[in-house]
């Protein structure tokens, strides 16, 4: 574990509101790992009722997220932070925003579900592709969230390592459904709920990667954006 040493102040105000903002940051980030789980369970189940749930949520999202951008702006106009505690002002924002995403693609993966019940369908050909990769993507938010809350630059590197095979995986089980549409094409409708999902996911994985390399800028100041992993690893040897 990376431990980030944020300024101590005069003002122990200062000290609180930043704390007081990276908690409740980390509060949003466990309201859209719930919103993500009760969307996933709501296809699996076709839980019409928990998906109903899930796009409820987004509004609170949405509320957590305006609060989030206005109290990181009182902040900066107070405070007018430097160093760790400007960085870690700068990450919260982008974060809430990529937080506010994941809810979003939650969202759409709820509508899906109540479409997949509507249809009456039957759990069957795309599940098992959906079931993996959503296993897959809950545990790199859940990873990339606890890395935030720790500090932590390695586990935020294995959630941008494992962006990757989240991408291979994602192509592999759209190839699966192309394959179960053209020997069914009864099942395309079905199955095209199940590809938005899948999709959704997939870009569930890209806001976690964002997330951990806002991990990583806040730690060692080192922006890693738009920089193949080996690039960053090297990046991050350095600093050791």
């Amino acid at each position: 574990m990376d431990t980030l040493h944020l300024d101590q102040h005069i003002s122990a105000q200062f000290n609180e509101d930043l704390e007081h903002l990276r908690t409740k940051l980390l509060e949003m980030g466990g309201l859209v790992e719930d919103q993500l789980k009760d969307a996933v369970k709501a296809i699996e189940t076709a839980d019409g009722a928990l998906a109903e749930k899930v796009i409820e949520t987004e509004k609170e999202v949405d509320q957590r997220e305006m609060a989030l951008d206005q109290e990181s702006i009182t902040i900066l106009a107070r405070r007018q932070p430097a160093a760790s505690d400007l960085r870690l002002v700068m990450m919260v924002t982008k974060a809430t925003r990529d937080l506010e995403r994941v809810g979003d693609e939650a969202n759409k993966i709820a509508k899906m579900a109540i479409a997949l019940n509507a249809e009456g369908s039957d759990g069957g050909r795309g599940y098992v592709e959906l079931r993996h990769l959503a296993a897959n993507v809950i545990r790199v938010l859940n990873t990339v969230l606890d890395a935030f809350a720790r500090y932590d630059v390695e586990s935020a590197m294995d959630v941008v390592r494992e962006d990757k095979i989240i991408d291979t995986e994602y192509k592999s089980a759209v190839r699966e459904m192309i394959t179960y549409m053209m020997e069914d094409p009864r099942a395309i409708s079905r199955v095209m709920n199940i590809m938005w999902a899948l999709r959704a996911l997939e870009r569930i994985g890209d806001h976690a990667r964002n997330i951990a390399e806002q991990v990583i800028y806040l730690v060692h100041g080192t922006d890693v954006r738009h920089i193949s992993i080996g690039d960053i690893e090297r990046a991050l040897e350095s600093k050791r």
